[in-house]
């Protein structure tokens, strides 16, 4: 019987060797003559365990870390193909207290699937958002974000419906979808963590706002110290046009949204958005003045949604369980979650997803 191990290749992992950990992992299966299929999953957010090894069993996964290549012998001769204790075992990976305390709805499947499987991503509910989407009108669409309470994740917080509304009401013709992956903030990973450990998450984000105010191209402009990010969302772009959820009559509704990445050039205002805007244009990156609004006159003077990475990967729930279902979290004027990312003389640092309203404390 195949034993399934999930090694993380995300780049905070890979900087701890997971890579030699998946490598020796390989070589002791095929000394030892077992049968192990590696899946190289992400990081689940649990830094100071990385690299965190699971393995699939009856039960449910179990966990293990923080894993070196030299503890790889010792966990196969404890059994740790069947869930065998070990001095690194963490137990059920779903029991760890960092992670059984969290409400994740934008982060569900990091970690859990294959990033570069649309397979994997669809057999754990992906793309039911955006089927939904293809049965309804832009106007339905756009009320549903709207009455979901989704705010802007970039920091602005300003209302996702509003803005989507405002592009769909701009008369018919060229308009664009714009994602803001220039994440260059301090201590800021949440942005990396989705594209390069669930990308379609974010692909299907994208094409949902695309249906929803009438969009045919769309662009990630990605921040340039993201070269794993870059090769995983380039890798789920492919696989998603070939598998009909990208490009033209999206899984033959008649729509049609293309999706390239633009990789910017390290400055950090063009984590503005209209810099951003400008960089695309191929222009210098300087903050444009306002109005015109970019959803009036954004990308190449064309109505824009522009959107960060975690506003779009936030969507997908919401078109598949409703405004009400996202609306039940949080509190106040603050709907959904939101990813709370902790760095810096901490002992475990790394990513929590809660819903609105948690304490500092």
């Amino acid at each position: 019987m195949t034993a399934t191990v999930f090694v993380p290749r995300d780049a905070s992992s890979l900087s701890l060797g997971a890579e030699a950990v998946a490598q020796a992992i390989v070589r002791e299966a095929a000394k030892r003559g077992d049968d192990v299929r590696v899946v190289r999953n992400v990081s689940r957010g649990l830094f100071w365990l990385e690299p965190m090894v699971e393995v699939a069993t009856p039960t449910g996964r179990m966990a293990y870390g923080p894993v070196s290549p030299g503890d790889v012998a010792g966990l196969f001769t404890t059994g740790f193909l069947n869930g065998g204790r070990h001095p690194l075992s963490l137990g059920p990976t779903e029991q760890i207290p960092y992670l059984r305390s969290q409400e994740r709805l934008t982060f569900a499947r990091v970690g859990i699937t294959d990033p570069h499987s649309v397979e994997d991503y669809e057999s754990h509910g992906g793309w039911r958002g955006l089927r939904n989407a293809l049965d309804r009108g832009g106007a339905e669409i756009v009320e549903a974000v709207t009455q979901s309470g989704l705010r802007g994740r970039g920091g602005a917080a300003f209302p996702a419906g509003i803005k989507w509304r405002t592009v769909l009401n701009t008369a018919p013709g060229q308009k664009y979808i714009v994602c803001n992956a220039d994440e260059g903030d301090s201590g800021t990973f949440s942005d990396r963590m989705i594209m390069e450990g669930d990308p379609y998450v974010l692909i299907e984000g994208m094409a949902i706002a695309a249906v929803a105010v009438g969009a045919t191209q769309g662009y990630i402009y990605l921040r340039s110290e993201y070269p794993d990010a870059e090769r995983a969302l380039e890798a789920a772009i492919r696989a998603a046009q070939e598998s009909g959820f990208l490009g033209e009559n999206i899984l033959g509704s008649g729509k049609t949204f293309r999706l390239e990445v633009r990789r910017g050039a390290g400055a950090y205002i063009c984590g503005e958005e209209t810099s951003l805007l400008e960089s695309l244009e191929g222009k210098r990156g300087m903050v444009r003045y306002k109005p015109p609004l970019p959803a009036i006159q954004g990308l190449f003077g064309k109505p824009t949604v522009i959107n960060n990475v975690i506003t779009f990967a936030s969507v997908p729930i919401i078109l598949d369980k409703g405004a009400e279902h996202y609306r039940d979290f949080g509190m106040g004027r603050s709907r959904g979650t939101l990813p709370i990312q902790l760095t810096g003389n901490i002992k475990r640092g790394g990513l929590v997803e809660k819903a609105f309203g948690i304490t500092l404390h």
